[in-house]
């Protein structure tokens, strides 16, 4: 996930030792916590995501919104919100890894091998992006396997005894990181372009119209930042065309996690065989880019969010 404060690095950091101690402890909770308040707003529409992608029995005739009023009669109300346990383990220490990593990153790019401009952000997003999948990928995964089970059917009891399964069963430590090559793949564009999509609108936005588009910061007047509502329409737009761009990547990570809980698992061992498969079998539009339509609903109110929360984050702990 991306968000405005993760494009700006801070620019005026107040020299007194109160407000320059544990930065990175501060930044860490920030993007931690506006990680964390965007996935739980926009769960139920992941749970619905990870069923269609994975093509669930007893979800796949349907499309995204009779999928969200069919869970709640199966499963409850609660079934909406499967898996999100593990999710708000696994986003907290996600969003603080991005967002850290992007700055550090966009800084030695920057700084070390002289690298500017626009290209920086592309690349300091991917970067970053793909270091906090490394980290959080198999809270990733077993959130997805806890996700995609349905009431009567459960393989799993919860969040240990789902990573017990997979260890014992799936070859070990290497049974958590299946399917890490599409996502990392993956995560390289969808990261890069958020950041690079944002960034830019970001930039232009402050520069052309700063007293329509921007506000004086609360703990530092210095520093100008978007107002609310701008902050949602950039990351809106730039939220969907990442999420055009890496799908198909998404879809077939899906389906390589999900592994032996799926029927035709055999014929989604590589990223290859994975993508060739879901497009011989389903197509395009039913395949590669089945459930897309939700990924663009989840993209306004999951950054907003994120937005809000990050840019409150940073002035309450005095990042700007």
């Amino acid at each position: 996930m991306t968000s405005e404060a993760a494009v700006s690095t801070p620019t005026a950091i107040s020299s007194t030792p109160a407000k320059r101690d544990y930065y990175w402890l501060r930044s860490f909770v920030a993007g931690g916590v506006a990680g964390c308040c965007a996935k739980t707003t926009i769960a139920p529409l992941d749970r619905v995501k990870i069923l269609l992608q994975a093509q669930n029995p007893h979800y796949k005739h349907l499309g995204v919104f009779s999928t969200l009023k069919a869970v709640p009669k199966k499963e409850g109300f609660l079934g909406l919100y499967k898996g999100n346990g593990a999710m708000m383990v696994r986003i907290f220490p996600y969003g603080a890894i991005q967002f850290m990593a992007f700055d550090n990153y966009k800084k030695l790019l920057s700084k070390q091998l002289g690298i500017s401009g626009h290209i920086h952000r592309l690349m300091a997003g991917s970067m970053a992006g793909m270091s906090a999948v490394i980290c959080t990928y198999p809270l990733d995964m077993v959130r997805a396997r806890l996700a995609f089970q349905v009431k009567g059917e459960h393989r799993y009891t919860g969040i240990a005894n789902a990573f017990h399964t997979i260890y014992l069963k799936e070859g070990g430590f290497l049974g958590f990181y299946r399917g890490l090559t599409p996502t990392l793949i993956g995560m390289a564009p969808y990261a890069g372009f958020s950041f690079f999509t944002f960034g830019t609108l970001k930039s232009l936005g402050l520069k052309h119209f700063p007293e329509m588009l921007g506000r004086p910061s609360s703990d530092n007047p210095d520093v100008l930042i978007l107002k609310t509502y701008v902050n949602l329409l950039c990351g809106g737009v730039a939220g969907a065309i990442a999420q055009t761009i890496s799908y198909p990547l998404d879809v077939a990570r899906r389906r390589m996690q999900l592994g032996a809980v799926l029927p035709d698992s055999e014929k989604c061992v590589s990223l290859s065989k994975t993508l060739s498969y879901v497009y011989n079998e389903y197509g395009i539009k039913k395949g590669l880019y089945r459930g897309l339509s939700l990924n663009y609903i989840r993209c306004v109110p999951s950054q907003a969010v994120a937005f809000t929360t990050y840019e409150f984050m940073k002035q309450t702990l005095h990042l700007n």
